[in-house]
This record gives structure tokens, C-alpha cells and sequence, in this order.
């Protein structure tokens, strides 16, 4: 059977189609793989220090590669953290802050007009695989895409399942919102992504290939998988981590990895396989808690934006290995460009850098603020988010060194918090520490007039103040 007629057989759409010009023989250049889980918090895993949730294929990698542990994602929720990865660039300059309309919650509690979202990443913004397809890659995304209608419009040569849409109807068939087709009755989705993935992988021949493997899990609906479930209902609860059914869709991601690690080193590719795992945003908080981190998914505090992360390349990154340097998504499409051996085109801003030096050692990384900026409202608040109204406000955030400061848009309202001596943002300091809130706000507004950034003024005339 040829190529073309396997890949329409099996289901990804379309069938590959390859690059005219001349490339590198397969052993210049090394295949990179994204694992991007979705919601997935920073204590979720096993090598992060969880009791609860069982990840041993994970924390194996962990292993055998380096952990970050101040690893950021660019934004706190999806679709922004996605197009942040994806274009390697901060949120304003691509305008997608959340899913769908940036007026959430009930307009009485909104004191400001939030800046309007953009739901689709412009098509003038180059992302990563539009770069290496263009440099003799095989480029396969598998899963959760939410940033356009269709990916292979992005770069991508084939597609498994990635659509606008940011989480399945059903886990179990049928998916509705997920355009693949269950082999038969109660066939798991996250199962049959990677069953897909690993039949583009048999199919990859004397090219390297890049693979975005992004299940729509950990994302809700919150779908056990009935055969792990008793073992987790009689299992004793760890650091707020008691939730049985979400704990089986973790380890199901977890084996579903291992398959692939397990197809990569079979056919000897993990040789040459560059592969960055990590989540694209906090865990949601009434399922899954990230203490001593404060709150989840949608917030600016700790748990809704630092993330689990490992990079493994074998005999290039020491194994067993730890960085507690700040390092944020944004920072992919550069280290692999290095990786990569390609220059990065003149016409494209990337807001990120290279983390190649931290992961081999062999030059000094200089460390930088990082930065996130979020000008709309996030409702579902809860007891650790500023209020129990909202996620988040308006707002922007910099972290620069052990310090962190967020700047509330309503009212001016200013938190700073030193992360060495107090993760759990516990401690306002704004007020005790003027000179280094004030340095850092001087900072945070310096990069909101570089990038553009949108700040809501307008007064909202249903606002009711409380």
C-alpha cells in the first residue's frame, strides 16, 4: 500500500505531502517532539512530587533528561498559551487572550470594558512548523490545536484530530467535536490519537520529523477510564489531590507517552529525538490542587501559570538533571531553531530565547523578566483567586528574579511577592517594599508601550460596586 493511500486509510488527513527541495541527509537533523498536556497543574505528576497521581513513564524521562522547575507557561489558560508556543510570541502582539469573547462573567461585576479577543492566530504570524517544514521536516500535530480551523494550514502535513475547538464533546465515541472516528464502541480519544501518532511515526522514512503532540486531556469533561478507577477511589488523598476519575485520565496520558517513547527508542529514532514535555496552563482548581502553589488555571498566581516540564535528549542533556531558572514556552521556537541548526528568519519577532545553553551547559544563559498581560476577565474565581468572582481581572504580571508583582487594571491594585521565600503568594508586599514594586512596575509598563500592549480604561456603565 502506498503512503498516500495509508494515511487516508488510517484517517489522518491528508496524506503527507512532501517538500521539493533538496534537504539534509536525516542525519543532520534531529527530530523534535512537543508534549503539550492540557491543564495538566505542576504537582500533577510523579517527578514534581506527587503521592496521588501515577505517572511512571513521565517521571522515567525525568530521569534520563532535565527538569525545569520555574517553568512557565505563557498565558493561563489554552488558546492563548497556545499561540504564545506556537508563534513564540507574547500576547499582545498576536491579540488572543482567552476562548471566544473577552466579556466573561456578568457585566454588573465588571468594572472595565475589556479589550476585545481575537479567537484565530493570524496568518501572517509564522509558527514553528510553518519554519521547519520549510527546512525539510515531516511535520505530524496530533490533537488539541484551538488556534484556526484546520492545521495543515498551519505548516502541518498531517493532521490527527486538531480542530478550533479547545475539548472534546466525550472522551468515549462519539466525540462530537473532534474530527476522528472511534474504531469501535467506548474507544478512549486519548488512546486513539496516539494509536494515529504512532502510524504517522512507522510511516516517516529518511526525514526528520517534527510531531505537536497535544492531547485534548487533562481537559474536561472529566471521563475516568473505567479500568483504573477502583484503585484510585480507595487510594488516600495527597496535598488536596483526591479527585479518582481525573487521577485515571493522568495516567492514561501517562501511558499513551510511554507508548511513544516505547515506538521511539523500537525504531531507534529516540537516538536523535529532541523532546520538551509540558502543559498548557495550570490545573483547573475545584479538580486537582498545586499546593504550596496559590490557585489554577486562568489566574496570574503561581498555579495557573508555572508548569511540569522535562527536555530529554539522549547524550546531549545529562540525565537526572534539575534548572530552577524561570524559563517560559516562549522560549521553544528559538531552542529548537538552535536545535535545528536554523537561522531565524529576519521578518519574524520571537520574544523568547534559547534555553539550548542551559541544557547542555556549554554557554552562560542570561536570564530575563518574564512577562504576562491579560487586559479582559476570567469569571469562576475561588478561594485562593483575587476574589471568588473572577479568575483573574485586567491585569499584567512580571516575574524578575525571585520577585513577582501583578498590576490589577481596575483600581491599580498591586501585589508584589518574593517567590524564595513565599511560592504560595501568601504575603503582599506592595507596600512594604516600594523600591522594588516600583522598579518592577516601571519594568512591566516599559514592555507594555514596546509590545503594544492594550490597556482597558473605559469605564463599564452596568458595573454595580459592592
Amino acid at each position: 500500500m502506498g503512503k498516500n493511500l495509508l494515511l487516508t486509510t488510517l484517517g489522518l488527513i491528508p496524506a503527507i505531502s512532501y517538500c521539493t527541495e533538496t534537504i539534509q541527509n536525516k542525519a543532520d537533523k534531529p527530530n523534535i517532539v512537543i508534549i503539550l498536556i492540557d491543564d495538566l497543574g505542576w504537582k500533577d505528576v510523579g517527578f514534581m512530587g506527587s503521592k496521588y497521581y501515577e505517572t511512571p513513564n513521565l517521571d522515567k524521562l525525568a530521569s534520563q533528561g532535565m527538569v525545569f522547575t520555574n517553568a512557565y507557561a505563557a498565558a493561563a489558560n489554552c488558546a492563548p498559551s497556545r499561540a504564545c508556543l506556537m508563534s513564540g510570541q507574547w500576547t499582545p502582539r498576536h491579540g488572543i487572550y482567552t476562548v471566544d469573547n473577552s466579556d466573561r462573567g456578568k457585566s454588573k461585576d465588571r468594572k472595565l470594558i475589556p479589550t476585545t479577543n481575537i479567537v484565530t492566530l493570524d496568518i501572517n504570524i509564522q509558527v514553528i512548523p510553518e519554519i521547519l517544514k520549510q527546512n525539510g521536516y515531516v511535520t505530524c500535530h496530533a490533537g488539541k490545536w484551538h488556534l484556526s480551523d484546520d492545521p495543515l494550514q498551519r505548516g502541518f502535513d498531517v493532521n490527527i484530530g486538531g480542530c478550533h475547538a479547545g475539548n472534546p464533546g466525550s472522551y468515549y465515541p462519539p466525540y462530537t467535536n473532534v474530527p476522528l472516528v472511534a474504531p469501535y464502541k467506548d474507544y478512549y480519544l486519548t488512546n486513539l490519537i496516539m494509536d494515529k501518532t504512532l502510524d504517522f511515526l512507522k510511516l516517516v522514512k529518511n526525514k526528520p520529523f517534527f510531531l505537536n503532540y497535544a492531547p485534548y486531556a487533562v481537559h474536561t469533561p472529566i471521563q475516568p477510564l473505567k479500568n483504573l478507577l477502583a484503585k484510585y477511589k480507595i487510594k488516600a488523598e495527597w496535598n488536596g489531590q483526591n479527585n479518582a476519575e481525573y487521577a485515571t485520565m493522568v495516567e492514561n496520558v501517562d501511558t499513551q507517552i510511554g507508548r511513544l517513547i516505547e515506538a521511539l527508542t523500537e525504531s531507534g529514532e529516540i537516538e536523535n529525538t529532541l523532546i520538551i514535555f509540558t502543559s498548557d496552563n495550570g490545573g483547573v482548581y475545584n479538580i486537582t490542587k498545586q499546593w504550596p502553589l496559590r490557585a489554577g488555571k486562568g489566574s496570574a498566581y503561581e498555579g495557573g501559570i508555572r508548569e511540569p516540564m522535562i527536555v530529554f535528549w539522549k547524550g546531549k542533556i545529562s540525565g537526572g538533571t534539575k534548572s530552577d531558572i524561570p524559563v517560559s514556552s516562549l522560549d521553544f521556537f528559538p531552542t529548537i531553531l538552535e536545535v535545528a541548526e536554523i537561522e531565524k528568519p529576519a521578518n519574524i519577532i520571537l520574544d523568547g530565547q534559547s534555553i539550548l545553553p542551559l541544557l547542555t551547559g556549554k554557554k552562560k544563559f542570561k536570564e530575563r523578566p518574564l512577562f504576562w498581560h491579560f487586559p479582559i476577565y476570567l469569571e469562576g474565581g475561588n478561594k485562593e483567586t483575587q476574589d471568588t468572582i473572577f479568575r483573574t481581572r485586567p491585569g499584567s504580571t512580571i516575574r524578575s528574579g525571585d520577585w513577582k508583582l501583578i498590576q490589577y487594571f481596575e483600581n491599580n491594585d498591586l501585589e508584589l511577592y518574593n517567590l524564595k521565600k513565599d511560592i504560595g503568594e501568601k504575603h503582599n508586599l506592595a507596600n512594604v517594599n516600594r523600591d522594588k514594586t516600583n522598579e518592577l512596575l516601571g519594568l512591566l509598563e516599559k514592555w507594555r508601550q514596546e509590545t503594544k500592549a492594550p490597556v482597558p480604561y473605559e469605564l463599564n456603565p452596568n458595573f454595580i460596586k459592592k
